[in-house]
Parts: structure tokens; sequence; C-alpha cells
């Protein structure tokens, strides 16, 4: 439960910040919690675009 309150309030953060304030935010959090959300993000694009493309 813990980490679906985290993904949401990450995706209500991408959303309401701008990219230079976001990229700034990472960065103050440290470089491996940027790198860990970054691999998180890229593998949810990922996910999502196989879901899209399997259902044809």
């Amino acid at each position: 439960m813990k980490m679906f309150v985290n993904i949401v309030g990450f995706v209500f953060l991408t959303l309401s910040l701008t990219s230079c304030e976001l990229i700034g935010g990472i960065f103050k959090a440290g470089v491996w919690s940027g790198v860990i959300v970054v691999v998180l993000v890229i593998a949810l694009v990922l996910w999502l675009v196989m879901k899209l493309l399997g259902k044809k």
C-alpha cells in the first residue's frame, strides 16, 4: 500500500511541476533516488506500450 501511495504522489508531482522543477527536486532527493525514479518511469512506459501493442 505504501508503494501505491508513493507512485500516486510521484504521478501528482510529475503532472503539477514543470520539467526543470521536477529534475531539481529529483537531484535534491539524491542521485540514486533520481535514477530509480527514471528507471521506474521508463519501465512503466514500456509496459504500457507493450500492453497497447499486444491487444491487436
